[in-house]
């Protein structure tokens, strides 16, 4: 052994690789069944995801999972990953409209008409008379005002979303 390195990459490096397989098979097994038949996976590796789904015992699970990230090497990941990206994105944007909504109203029940007037000016199509009746209800404390300010904020930052006004970040919400 005259100490020269391997040719490819590293046990850790295809320790990373294999790991990654793995966890995309995981994701993949979560999807429906339906889903899976339409992505064109091999039959093996279509039957080993729904299986795993059948699976509640740990280390049977962890083997099936060892055993999907095997067939795995042999498909092209890079779709799959890209397929799986696809049907978070809808929720990472929903998430993404929540903690807007969230920064509004707290801005809103913190400063109030000051607020208001920028939120306003951000979503003109929203009503500003029964907006500041709920803000004053909410800051006054009246049982359900403050729930109902921030379905009434949502309702219209989800409105605005859809019509391609995206919020604002939160540097310019504070």
């Amino acid at each position: 052994m005259s100490g020269a390195r391997p040719e490819g990459p590293s046990k850790t490096q295809r320790k990373r690789e294999a790991d990654a397989l793995q966890a995309l098979g995981e994701e993949l097994a979560g999807l429906p069944v339906e889903t899976l038949q339409g992505l064109g996976l091999p039959e093996r590796l279509q039957q080993a995801l729904e299986e795993l789904g059948r699976i509640t015992a740990h280390e049977a699970r962890r083997r099936q999972r060892q055993f999907i990230g095997r067939l795995m090497r042999h498909v092209d990941p890079a779709p799959l990953q890209a397929f799986i990206e696809a049907r978070k994105r809808p929720t990472r944007e929903a998430a993404r409209l929540f903690r807007a909504t969230e920064r509004w109203r707290d801005r809103l029940l913190a400063e109030g008409k000051p607020a208001l007037g920028a939120f306003l000016a951000e979503y003109p199509g929203a009503d500003e008379a029964v907006l500041a009746e709920t803000l004053a209800a909410a800051q006054q404390g009246r049982s359900g005002a403050p729930r109902r300010l921030f379905r009434m904020l949502k309702d219209i930052v989800d409105q605005g979303a859809a019509q391609g006004r995206s919020p604002p970040g939160p540097a310019l919400l504070e």
